[in-house]
């Protein structure tokens, strides 16, 4: 299904690397997370389908970076996560901004999300302006590498935490996109009417040659549960210079692509997430998937037409 949705814009959310991204705004324990969302990403969502004071949720929150970017773009915000670990940095990235002057309300609840509306407070039930999250790829991330003298390459804080809080990331394909629905059923229930759901995700591989069209899988199941989908964008993990795409890939990614390569098997560097954007249906209204205007957006928000 999803490889019949055209991509409708391009988010430049990365011309700047992660780390800077991060800098100052977010405590330094965020590292520990193995998959945090780019705060350029979640702030040109959040700037693009809300407005000040709207209430915005991350059913899975992690080290909180969509509630961060909303209270620095004056909105309320509410993060859920299964990891009390998680909700704690996020609490605590929540703390960080608010000293720096943002002062939106944001919580961050310990819970499992495929239970949501009963962990959303009852007044904000069908408040909720935008559902903005990522599910987890797999127990395995991209982790943080270092670089040490004398012992070479390491990689870092690439699992999740407690295996058996139910974390999707331990749960395997299937049920995944079970849980999945459930917590899309659940973001149907405290959306307001027109509210807007998006996720990010990106393709994964259980072996160089097995790619699954995970967003695409994904996307059927916010389908199933009645969401109207509205666009599917590209949410760049590389910077764009002078028409050139520079990538930003970890060191252990481009070894497994150079790896790959010289068995024969024609694999490329992941350089964008895709974007799915849909919504909770308006009585009596429809959109057309696509029918906004093709454009190259960059993390402030402004758009360059494409075609179409």
């Amino acid at each position: 299904m999803a490889d019949q949705i055209p991509i409708t814009s391009v988010w430049l959310t990365c011309q700047r690397p992660a780390r800077d991204q991060r800098r100052g705004r977010y405590v330094e324990e965020t590292t520990k997370h193995p998959a945090k969302m780019l705060p350029d990403l979640a702030a040109h969502a959040i700037n693009a389908y809300t407005a000040p004071g709207d209430l915005v949720l991350d059913p899975m929150c992690g080290s909180g970076t969509t509630l961060v970017e909303a209270a620095r773009s004056g909105r309320d915000s509410i993060g859920v996560d299964i990891e009390a670990s998680f909700t704690a940095l996020a609490q605590a990235n929540l703390a960080l901004a608010a000293a720096n002057g943002h002062t939106a309300w944001g919580q961050a609840v310990t819970g499992d999300a495929r239970d949501l509306a009963a962990l959303v407070p009852e007044g904000s039930r069908g408040q909720v302006a935008l559902v903005l999250t990522s599910p987890p790829y797999g127990r395995r991330t991209h982790g943080v590498v270092r670089n040490a003298p004398g012992t070479g390459i390491h990689k870092r804080h690439y699992v999740y935490g407690d295996r058996s809080t139910g974390n999707l990331a331990y749960l395997g394909m299937d049920r995944l996109l079970d849980g999945w629905r459930q917590i899309v059923a659940g973001s149907m229930q405290v959306l307001k009417r027109g509210g807007v759901f998006v996720f990010t995700s990106r393709p994964i591989r259980r072996a160089p040659d097995d790619l699954i069209d995970l967003p695409g899988e994904l996307f059927a199941a916010a389908l199933s549960v009645g969401l109207e989908p509205v666009e599917r964008c590209a949410a760049m993990l590389a910077a764009v210079r002078d028409g050139q795409i520079i990538h930003r890939a970890a060191v252990f990614a481009l070894m497994a692509v150079r790896k790959a390569r010289a068995d024969g098997i024609p694999v490329s560097l992941v350089a964008h997430e895709d974007v799915y954007v849909l919504r909770r249906p308006r009585a009596g209204s429809g959109s057309p998937l696509g029918s906004g205007p093709s454009s190259l957006a960059d993390a402030g928000g402004r758009t360059v037409p494409t075609g179409g």
